[in-house]
Parts: structure tokens; C-alpha cells; sequence
């Protein structure tokens, strides 16, 4: 018995180390996400062909070793077009949620700190904006501005901010009450101090995990644009807008619009994947600490 129980802590602690990862379904995430990174950086030096040569092939060509997704109607590889259309769809998507994740946490942070009328009034301009429908202002703001690849980034980002100074401001409503906030302010430190040095980093979790969900959500509504033409202007293979250029022509072939549609859902469950694992950690983690 001896043995067993001595045993035991170890046994238990091999449990806790191997359970305080990611699950083998954020795993698969992970690597579809990097997968496609790599893709996105490396592509240009791979594709058969590039992104807007015309007549690699016949005009609607069926799958084959040198077109593996077939040709669209100008004859362009469908595959070089998806594989270069990588990049462009990241870097609008992350650079999106990146702007989307800084001012909104920002937002968030300062007015679940604040607690006050400036929360009070802000809170609801923030309502306001999540009332309306996504769609329809990003195609509003689009149609008054014009239409290039850092206008619908900017668009999609402010569209999102108000989202994330919602999550934000909840995550920060729970910690703002803890001792160190209020040691912060018996040294005297500002608001913005506080709330860059003291609150920001004890949300990060739950931030990386609104950033990932955010991304998921900027593929699919980035694609939406294209798909309606108020996206990356042509002839950007940008995957709503191959989806939107080829669907006239879906009866003559299926391979250009069901390459772009399922790299889009890949890369759409890969990033899902590892959110929700990513997400259950952070809950793991916090649940631990709460028990120490």
C-alpha cells in the first residue's frame, strides 16, 4: 500500500501535465492554421502558374496532374489561384482582427475600469453599432468610400470593435475588483496605467481566444464581400471573389468554385479548432488557480 500511495501524486501529476496542453483537436487546428501560413509565404515560389495568367489550359478543364483543380473560363489555373490567393485572405483577415482586437480591448478595458457615465453612455453607442447589421453597413461604407483591400480591412475591423469591447469590458469586470488593481491605485497610478500594466495582461487569455473566434468570423464575412463584388477588386484571387467570378459558370465546371469554397472552410474549422481547445485550456488554467 505504501508503494501505491506514494505512487499516486505522481501518477496525478502526470494526469494534470498531460491534460494542460491543447487537445488533439486544437492540435489538428494548430496545424491546419500553419499549414495555411506556410502556404501563404511560400506560395509564390511553388504555383504552376501565377495568379492571373490566362489559358494554362483548355477553358474549364476537368482535374488533372498539371491543373489539379482544373481551369477556369479564361483557362486559369485554378489551383496557383487558390494557393496565391492564400496571402491576400490572411493578411486582410488578420490584419483586420488585429486592429479589431487593439481598439476594442483597449475600449473595453477602459470602460469596464471606469465603471461610470463614460461606461454608462459608451456602452450604449456600442449597442447601438452590434444592432445594425454587419453586412449591410460594411456594403454601405464600401459603396461611399470605394473599394480596395485596406478599405475592407479597416471596415471589417470597425465592425468588429464593438464586439470585442463588449467581451473585453465582461473579462475585465471580473478582475477589476482584485487587490492588485486597487494596490495599483494606492501608488498612484493613472487610468491608462492601470489598465495597459495591471488589467490588460490578466485578460490576455481570454483576448487570444476572442482574437481566434474573431479571425474565423473575418474569413467567412471577408469572403461574403468578395462574393458580392464589394471586396478585393480584381483580379485579386482573393477566394469570395473566384467563388463569385466562377458561379455563372458552375455548370460547365465545379472545381472553380469548390477549390476556393473548401479552403475557406478548411481554414475556417482549423482556426474553430484550436479556438475552442485554446478556449477550454484557459478555463483549465484559471479553474487551477482558483483551487490553489
Amino acid at each position: 500500500m505504501a508503494v501505491s500511495d506514494s505512487a499516486a501524486p505522481s501518477q496525478k501529476a502526470g494526469t494534470v501535465r498531460r491534460g494542460a496542453g491543447l487537445s488533439a483537436s486544437g492540435w489538428v487546428g494548430a496545424a491546419i492554421i500553419l499549414t495555411y501560413v506556410f502556404v501563404a509565404l511560400t506560395g509564390a515560389w511553388w504555383a504552376p502558374f501565377g495568379a492571373s495568367q490566362i489559358l494554362t489550359g483548355e477553358p474549364f478543364a476537368g482535374a488533372s496532374l498539371q491543373h489539379p483543380f482544373g481551369t477556369d473560363n479564361l483557362g486559369r489555373d485554378v489551383f496557383s489561384r487558390v494557393v496565391l490567393g492564400t496571402r491576400p485572405v490572411l493578411a486582410m483577415t488578420f490584419s483586420a482582427t488585429v486592429l479589431a482586437v487593439l481598439a476594442g480591448g483597449l475600449i473595453g478595458v477602459i470602460f469596464g475600469y471606469l465603471r461610470n457615465w463614460v461606461d454608462e453612455v459608451g456602452m450604449r453607442v456600442v449597442d447601438i453599432l452590434i444592432s445594425i447589421p454587419t453586412l449591410v453597413l460594411a456594403l454601405l461604407i464600401i459603396s461611399a468610400v470605394g473599394n480596395s483591400l485596406w478599405l475592407v480591412v479597416v471596415t471589417v475591423a470597425f465592425l468588429f470593435t464593438p464586439r470585442v469591447a463588449r467581451v473585453a469590458r465582461a473579462a475585465t469586470l471580473g478582475v477589476v475588483t482584485n487587490d492588485y488593481i486597487a494596490a495599483a491605485l494606492a501608488r498612484g497610478e493613472s487610468t491608462l496605467s492601470i489598465c495597459l500594466r495591471e488589467i490588460l495582461p490578466n485578460i490576455s487569455g481570454v483576448m487570444l481566444v476572442e482574437f481566434a473566434i474573431r479571425s474565423a468570423f473575418a474569413i467567412i464575412f471577408i469572403g461574403s464581400l468578395g462574393f458580392l463584388g464589394f471586396g478585393a477588386p480584381p483580379p485579386t484571387p482573393e477566394w469570395g471573389l473566384m467563388i463569385n467570378e466562377a458561379r455563372a459558370n458552375a455548370v460547365n465546371s465545379l472545381w472553380p468554385v469548390l477549390a476556393p469554397a473548401g479552403a475557406m472552410a478548411v481554414l475556417v474549422i482549423g482556426i474553430n479548432l484550436f479556438a475552442d481547445s485554446l478556449s477550454r485550456l484557459i478555463d483549465r488554467q484559471g479553474s487551477a488557480a482558483v483551487a490553489k
